[in-house]
């Protein structure tokens, strides 16, 4: 008698599911490894980015924006510098690519003009690891 098979029996389905699971767990960290990365790689780009725009704004202005007037400045004009010629940045960047915003403080800390940095993931100053901070002058 020839017995015809339709389908899949629950115990080759689940074998199956196994396998998947196992090939996931090997991939996933590697994968979740590199998107962290990339939220680096790009908050140094980003921070590269914004320094050239303070750059360019001390160049018009004769000084780099003041901690209260903060980032803001370079992509909108707030109506009282003189000599405002921006927009220094295409497009706002409000946030790191974590979500938290960008630190900046006008006059940084070690005799540098301004620190400028990203908080990491944790959104604290310090840290290590994925929570570290990434500053303009690293």
């Amino acid at each position: 008698m020839y017995n015809k098979r339709r389908g899949f029996t629950l115990i080759e389905l689940l074998v199956v599911i196994v396998i998947i699971g196992l090939l996931a767990s090997l991939v996933a960290p590697k994968l979740f490894g590199k998107l962290e990365d990339a939220k680096v790689k790009t908050a140094k780009a980003q921070i590269s980015m914004i320094s050239t725009a303070l750059d360019a704004f001390k160049l018009d202005v004769g000084r780099y924006p003041t901690t209260q007037e903060g980032l803001k400045v370079l992509w909108q004009n707030p109506g009282n510098i003189e000599n405002w010629n921006g927009k220094y940045l295409p497009k706002p960047i409000k946030k790191d690519p974590w979500g938290h915003p960008y630190y900046y403080k006008q006059p940084g800390e070690n005799g540098e003009p301004y620190d400028l940095k990203s908080l990491g993931a944790d959104g604290q100053l310090g840290g290590t690891g994925q929570n570290k901070d990434i500053s303009v002058w690293d």
